[in-house]
């Protein structure tokens, strides 16, 4: 019979009991927790007792998702199941597993069987069920078959026959839907006597009189009840939904989630996101409170931008989150997001600080799946098609619409030319995963390819990635080896000198008059030589061709060492090469030749990068009464090379004998007109680091780390080496005395860090005086290049340094149906490096980088999670997730080096603008755009501005000078939100996932463009363009462009992001375990009120908030996937 509550438990584990959980605790559970309810009694054959449990969940989860029919085709085809075996004098439990063996039967017994009676069995072609027959007929054993499992049991004894103190128990277990539970543990208090329940539920104990009954099974509150004789009991379990022992990755180790005492974030793969997903910054975009996952192009090629509480830096080496996988250095998509297991998200200073200057930023900890148990065997394979379109297209004016308003520019076609260069994209994935082995060695081997086409022609991607991993125990388990392998391989076709697909041929496309033809009536492309940066976007793609190949290999490998039960020794090596190529050829066709005489302009290219890691640790961990307590060690040494060339030659006679393939044949070359480079550079980062735990009464919580790190781009200075200490504690308030009568609250637990993390120069060996080569001097008849200063030595540059303090609040009320996390933190970065403007003479340079300023963030995070309904059928699981960010700039002048200005401006707008966007100022918030404020407009359709005094000034007054300039908005979100949804009935689910930012502005670029009237290039524009300003008049087209407030806007926006249906068909057949199919929408709807294409952009830097007009447009995308689990 179907279990419908272990079921439900088992297959979501947010809202009930986590997997990981289930698996990672087995072993503790069964060896400690057991030691005093005498589950000795189950037994499985051949298994040591700490991993019986193991196949007693197997068992339960086939039968859970056992049907009916499956389950009356499943046993016809078990007991027609026919063994041969010849065995003299061996116990029963050889002949048991000799049966194992030949067929496809696991079994089961209960305590009192005696499967060490030794016996002689000959038999060739039998039945199984005739010779259990034969083999039991003598002995007090009786025997169940259930599909492929056989459940042994003592006979029963008869009433007549129970001692005088001995009564006869029977009854039922059931979860709270009334199914009842298969493979519960039913125990006589205080003895090893017990038995477990069948089938139905059901069992029959014979114990003492007055004796007290103890029922449990795992993922349930243990209940216990007074034995009645004559009267069956009707127990009802209920669901432990605390997720307390739910084991969490942080830094070099695991621990259980109710003793973190920092601010850890952690998602599983059930709560993933699913559909076209690129990379494994999708999977958990909007899960995680604080981390902001933006995904601003539709390109196929780019990827997430992450964030994690704010900006922390303005010129230091690390301005990203640490990402790890598996332990090793990488990106978010080293793997495929089909293989991801979990990630876990170290936020504060605390839980990242014993990764040194690499965690200033947070720590994103990806860990792939992994092969589990004593006996596997799997293959899983997941697959999905997919297509999609532009979400939002810019509304410009049509062929008929841009001929009425520019008459003499009507050259007598209808082209639209965004058809003209985009598709219907059609990508599909494939991901095979196989699992093998048995509690000695065990592998996983994941294979996963990916075929993605872009919306735009010539962008797409075509990937291929592989991951395998052995694991193999030796001497008892004592010794683990473990070796890994990753490899990955992409290409993609290239419009643009070691890009991808070059955004000026959208931009083109916008701009470009509809009433253009595409082509000549010869067949050539129309071009209009004459104009300026006016170009056919459809010839600049034909006539462009180039290739860019990525590739990567990882090797890692794992020794573990228990010398005994206390101790482990850690090592862990790592190899990874990345090489990238890139080549890419203009034709004689293409514009740059026709009008700029670049002849096939090419170029080729190529990078590789190796990364050595080296990590030993020794943990010793040990329990002594209320007291838990670990001590952790270690070294890391870490070394990063990267090379890379590049060369760029034209002059090429024809199509064929040139280009990249062929560079070297350009006249240019010839002419000392080519452009070459080469560039090498080599870092490393050593540590020592150290941790410590200490757990009283699971009441009192401590945790400290300490890491002393010295980094390469530090040489030459005396600080090369860095201090980094952190310190947290936690008190579990509920498990107060003070706490034992109320109800309100299932834990409470109060958490308060503080962390010191940094990070180094990003450029190298700035701690002495540089030199280079500089312009060509005329000596002796030779000209000779002349070396000059590259930078000034500062031997007292050193880290800049984070220190975080962190107060969160975990909680869980009414039985796990409510629970989230409450964080506030503060982060104060100091000794911000910075390139100070310095005289010469009598410095060398006239920059010194060196540290001074100060930056501050202060933000709230808050998670919940609510299960508002849970029954058998239906289930409903809620999470909200909420951020709120404060930064500022506190000063630029260190304690030597001063600034001339309290300011220095970033940022860019092309032309015709052509000026910065951003100012980064004392006193004010990162990502501030600085500009002239619009106030109103006049009658003639002119600005009217404010003043650097708060006047307002007519256009043709006002004097545009750099001082009248304002702070006129800001592009780094301050607030962001998320409502992650999971519903499910009966085998049908539906996931939604919705996210939003808050309180920002955007750059509008393609309207400061294409709404100006003046339009002296008679480019296409906006059909806005005819809009009245303010609702007044509309602009006077002697107005030049310009960047101003008026094209700022809000850029508050609401997504619902992901919508995944889909249907799970369980135990199809004898081979198949389960067939998944679902259908995803991925961005959905976007709710805003940005006039601009999609207000999700890029809030990376320090110029955040810029839409830019040459930006890949965003996309919608429609999947159907598949997946099979054998």
């Amino acid at each position: 019979m179907k279990n419908k509550g272990a079921d439900r438990c088992l297959s979501h584990p947010p809202a009930l009991i986590n997997t990981t959980y289930f698996i990672n605790r087995i072993n503790n559970l069964f060896c400690k927790d057991m030691k005093n309810i005498p589950l000795s009694d189950i037994h499985c054959l051949e298994y040591p007792q700490s991993k019986q449990l193991f196949r007693i969940m197997r068992i339960s989860i086939f039968l859970l998702f056992f049907s009916v029919f499956s389950l009356m085709a499943e046993n016809s085809r078990s007991q027609n199941a026919i063994v041969s075996i010849h065995k003299v004098q061996v116990p029963l439990e050889d002949i048991l597993t000799e049966i194992e063996n030949q067929t496809d039967y696991l079994f089961l017994y209960t305590n009192g069987v005696d499967v060490e009676k030794t016996m002689s069995v000959k038999v060739k072609s039998q039945p199984v069920y005739q010779l259990l027959n034969s083999l039991l007929a003598n002995l007090d054993i009786t025997y169940q078959m259930e599909g492929n499992h056989i459940i042994l049991s003592r006979k029963k004894v008869e009433e007549n026959q129970l001692l005088p103190d001995k009564i006869k128990v029977t009854g039922t277990v059931k979860d709270v839907f009334g199914e009842g539970i298969i493979g519960a543990s039913i125990v006589e208090q205080n003895t090893a006597n017990g038995t477990i329940t069948d089938v139905s539920g059901n069992f029959t104990l014979i114990v003492s009189k007055d004796a007290v009954i103890k029922i449990s099974y795992i993922g349930y509150i243990p209940l216990e009840v007074k034995a009645v004789e004559g009267k069956p009991l009707d127990i009802v379990l209920q669901e432990d939904t605390k997720t307390l022992d739910e084991v969490v990755v942080i830094g070099y180790g695991t621990q259980r989630k109710g003793d973190i005492t920092s601010s850890v974030a952690s998602v599983k793969s059930e709560n993933f996101s699913k559909g076209a997903v690129k990379d494994v910054g999708q999977l958990i975009q909007g899960k995680v409170a604080g981390l902001a996952i933006t995904n601003p192009s539709g390109d196929p090629t780019a990827g997430t931008q992450i964030k994690l509480r704010g900006t922390n830096t303005i010129g230091g080496a690390n301005t990203d989150p640490l990402v790890l996988i598996d332990g090793v250095p990488g990106a978010l998509n080293t793997v495929a997001p089909e293989d991801v297991e979990s990630v876990d998200v170290l936020k504060d200073g605390s839980a990242a600080a014993i990764y040194g200057t690499r965690g200033t930023n947070g720590v994103i900890l990806i860990t792939t799946k992994q092969a589990k148990g004593t006996q596997i065997n799997s293959v899983e394979y997941n697959g999905y098609i997919s297509t999609s379109k532009i979400v939002k297209k810019l509304n410009m004016l049509s062929a008929d619409e841009f001929r009425a308003m520019y008459p003499d520019e009507d050259h007598g076609f209808n082209t639209d030319w965004l058809e003209e260069i985009t598709r219907t994209p059609v990508t599909h994935v494939h991901n095979l995963s196989l699992q093998g082995g048995n509690s000695t060695t065990s592998y996983i081997a994941n294979l996963n390819y990916k075929s993605g086409q872009g919306i735009m022609l010539k962008s797409g991607i075509e990937s291929f990635q592989g991951r395998i991993e052995v694991l193999h125990r030796m001497f008892d388990g004592k010794l683990q080896l473990k070796f890994g392998m990753i490899g990955r391989k992409n290409q993609f076709s290239s419009t643009s000198s070691s890009g991808s697909f070059n955004g000026y041929a959208y931009r083109q496309a916008i701009l470009r008059n509809p009433t253009d033809p595409v082509k000549n009536e010869d067949g050539s492309w129309y071009e209009n030589l004459n104009k300026f940066e006016y170009e056919n976007p459809v010839a600049r793609l034909e006539e462009s061709e180039g290739n860019v190949k990525n590739t990567e290999m990882r090797y890692l490998g794992n020794i573990i060492y228990n010398p005994f039960q206390d101790l482990k020794l850690t090592a862990m090596m790592s190899y990874v090469r990345s090489n990238r190529n890139h080549g890419y050829s203009e034709s004689l066709e293409h514009i740059s030749a026709l009008r700029d005489g670049y002849d096939g302009w090419s170029s080729v290219g190529a990078n590789t990068r190796m990364e050595k890691l080296l990590e030993l640790t020794a943990l010793y961990s040990k329990s002594v009464k209320n007291h838990k307590f670990s001590v952790l060690g270690g070294y890391s040494y870490n070394e990063t090379d990267y090379e890379d060339m590049y060369f760029a030659n034209y002059g090429f006679q024809d199509n064929y004998f040139g280009g990249w393939h062929n560079i070297g044949i350009g006249s240019a070359l010839k002419l000392g007109k080519a452009d070459a480079s080469s560039s090498k550079s080599t870092t490393n980062l050593i540590g020592f680091f150290g941790r410590a735990t200490y757990s009283f009464l699971d009441r009192y919580l401590l945790m400290a780390s300490l890491r002393y790190e010295g980094a390469s781009q530090l040489w030459g200075t005396d600080n090369e080496w860095g201090l980094f200490p952190s310190v947290s504690v936690g008190w579990r308030i509920t498990q107060e005395a003070f706490m034992e009568g109320q109800n309100l609250f299932d834990d409470l637990k109060l958490r308060v860090g503080y962390g010191v993390t940094g990070s180094q120069p990003a450029n190298p060996f700035l701690g002495i005086a540089m030199l280079k080569y500089d312009k060509y001097a005329y000596v002796d008849g030779n000209w000779v290049q002349t070396i000059a200063p590259a930078s000034n030595a500062n031997p007292d540059l050193k880290w800049e340094e984070k220190r975080e303090t962190n107060i969160g609040l975990d909680f869980t009320m009414l039985k796990g149906r409510l629970s989230g996390t409450i964080d506030f933190y503060s982060r104060d970065v100091e000794g911000l490096i910075y390139n100070y403007t310095v005289p010469t003479p009598p410095n060398f340079y006239p920059t010194t980088t060196a540290n001074g300023g100060k930056m501050q963030n202060r933000g709230v995070e808050v998670l919940v999670n609510v299960i508002p309904f849970i029954t058998k059928d239906f289930e409903w699981n809620t999470t909200f997730t909420f951020s709120k960010n404060s930064n500022e700039l506190k000063s630029l002048d260190g304690s030597v080096f001063k600034t001339d200005y309290d300011y220095f401006d970033t940022g860019w707008l092309a032309e015709p603008v052509k000026t910065s966007s951003h100012r980064v100022q004392v006193g004010e918030k990162i990502g501030n755009f600085w500009g002239f404020k619009i106030v109103d407009i006049d009658e003639k359709g002119k600005w009217i501005y404010e003043d650097k005094d708060g006047n307002s000034v007519p256009y043709d007054e006002f004097s545009r000078a750099p001082e009248e300039k304002k702070v006129i908005g800001n592009g780094l979100p301050q607030i962001y939100a998320g409502w992650n949804n999971y519903i499910r009935y009966k085998n049908f689910d539906l996931s939604i996932s919705m996210r939003g930012a808050f309180d920002f502005d955007i750059i509008n670029e393609a309207r400061m463009y294409f709404e100006n009237p003046k339009n002296s290039r008679l480019e296409n524009r906006l059909k806005s363009v005819n809009d009245k300003i303010f609702g007044k008049t509309m602009l006077s087209k002697e107005v030049d462009p310009e960047f101003n407030s008026y094209y700022v806007e809000k850029g508050d926006y609401w997504k619902i992001d992901n919508i995944t249906l889909g249907y799970t068909l369980k135990n199809v057949g004898r081979y198949v375990k389960s067939i998944r199919l679902y259908c995803s929408v991925l961005n959905a709807l976007t709710i805003t009120g940005y006039k601009g294409v999609d207000p999700e952009v890029s809030t990376s830097g320090l110029n955040p908030g810029y839409d830019s007009r040459d930006q890949y447009p965003s996309i919608r995308s429609f999947t159907f996937g598949v997946g099979f689990k054998f």
